[in-house]
């Protein structure tokens, strides 16, 4: 398949999805953290595929492109961080954290073998 915008991106898409999982099921959590557990954890899932995205239109600069990876990557990762103390606080049941879990297993593969292999998506001379 031929990418020619970032919402072509598995990786983008398995983001968006994932993010729109955490505004739906944080919609639920109480009151008392809306500006801590609740803002946090929309915030890094939604920037994964927002830096996904970005990352696409600086593809002419490996570099750049490489850099916003792994910024997606860092948000990726304090996504799960947040995935894990809703967990803890009892804010998600087991099977919704397994979910979740397997959701970011997906994600989080797609998103290291984008990293390994940004050549193959920048443009070359």
């Amino acid at each position: 398949m031929k990418i020619s915008s970032f919402r072509d991106l598995e990786t983008y898409q398995l983001a968006f999805a994932y993010q729109q999982k955490v505004f739906g099921l944080s919609k639920r959590f109480p009151p008392e953290e809306r500006y801590a557990l609740t803002d946090q954890w929309r915030r890094s899932s939604r920037s994964v595929g927002a830096n996904s995205a970005e990352a696409w239109a600086k593809r002419a600069y490996l570099a750049h492109f490489t850099s916003k990876l792994t910024d997606a990557d860092g948000e990726f990762q304090e996504s799960m961080h947040w995935r894990e103390t809703a967990f803890a606080c009892a804010y998600l049941n087991p099977d919704v954290n397994e979910s979740l879990k397997a959701d970011e297993v997906l994600l989080g593969a797609k998103l290291g073998r984008m990293i390994q292999s940004a050549e193959s998506f920048c443009h070359h001379d």
